[in-house]
């Protein structure tokens, strides 16, 4: 990985959540002067590149858009192959960043504010979803929760760190679901009707409370998410095991995870920081492999909002 430039969009902080026409404007404002930093700090000018990755979905469409029709436009210039990326198949490939490198098979817990799966990882394009959320996904629950307690856009990061100087003393129910399938919207609800209650009898209940309330809210999350993970690496007798997306940031996930890997002796992996969030490094990643598998895609292609994981690489 020679560079990974983000650029990030405080512009949704005042609207406590993301705008989609915010977002594409701030892409169409952003997309050439990071492309120009990446290819300086890569040290590389644009001739010497051999294809073009995008992302293709799934995500907000209008800034699909603008990174497609970008994308497009530079690998027809360049006549270099355009390679189409799923956005959550890149984010299990962002091990592949950076070594450490996780061995085959593997099961990669995948975490973000759109997305909740487990994920069984045969090899680099193939991959097998064994459960993922049935709702909200984990990261909604922990920014949707954030904003019941008056905390500012991304509550997630904010959650994290005042929870570490709480105790998770409050009790929230944990749905009751086979297999390895998620469900976060009870939980959210039940976070806000208990808050709603108490603040009847004590208005500044949350003020009181803040730190324990976060770290309870982070503890049910993070127990719906380690128990279906420990089930699976048990049915599965797979013991390499791994944390991807946004959410896999979270210091309480890593260590529930770290521990789970000392008491039954995984090996796990976790990507750096600045490979859990949404970056293009992933997305090189991703493109890396198919293009070694010559799996170009046509410029006619279109980007989608929402997009099953391709049949050949992943299979529920």
């Amino acid at each position: 990985m020679l560079s990974n430039v983000v650029s990030s969009q405080i512009e949704h902080v005042q609207y406590g959540g993301i705008v989609p026409e915010v977002a594409s404007r701030a892409h169409q404002e952003s997309i050439l002067p990071v492309m120009e930093k990446a290819l300086s700090d890569a040290g590389i000018r644009l001739p010497e590149v051999d294809a073009i990755a995008v992302t293709a979905g799934p995500g907000l469409l209008g800034s699909l858009i603008v990174g497609m029709s970008f994308a497009k436009g530079l690998a027809l210039s360049l006549n270099v192959p355009l390679l189409a990326i799923h956005h959550m198949e890149a984010h299990v490939l962002a091990h592949f960043a950076e070594p450490p490198y996780p061995g085959f098979p593997f099961l990669c817990l995948t975490v973000s504010g759109g997305h909740t799966q487990i994920v069984r990882v045969n090899d680099f394009l193939d991959m097998e979803i064994l459960g993922e959320t049935l709702d909200d996904a984990a990261g909604e629950a922990f920014d949707k929760s954030g904003k019941l307690l008056g905390l500012g856009y991304p509550a997630g990061p904010q959650i994290d760190r005042l929870a570490q100087e709480g105790q998770p003393i409050f009790p929230f129910p944990k749905p009751q679901l086979d297999g390895y399938q998620f469900s976060f919207s009870g939980l959210k609800t039940a976070i806000r009707y208990f808050i709603e209650k108490e603040t009847r009898q004590d208005p500044d209940f949350i003020r009181h409370h803040l730190n324990d309330l976060c770290a309870s809210i982070q503890a049910a999350i993070i127990q719906a998410l380690m128990e279906k993970l420990i089930r699976a690496a048990q049915d599965t007798g797979i013991t390499t095991l791994a944390l991807a997306g946004g959410v896999s940031a979270n210091s309480g996930l890593r260590k529930a995870a770290q521990d789970a890997a000392h008491q039954y002796g995984w090996e796990l992996f976790i990507p750096d920081f600045a490979y859990c969030t949404d970056n293009a490094g992933m997305i090189a990643v991703a493109g890396y492999y198919k293009y070694l598998e010559a799996d170009f895609a046509p410029l006619d292609l279109a980007p989608a909002a929402r997009m099953p994981l391709p049949n050949r690489s992943i299979r529920h």
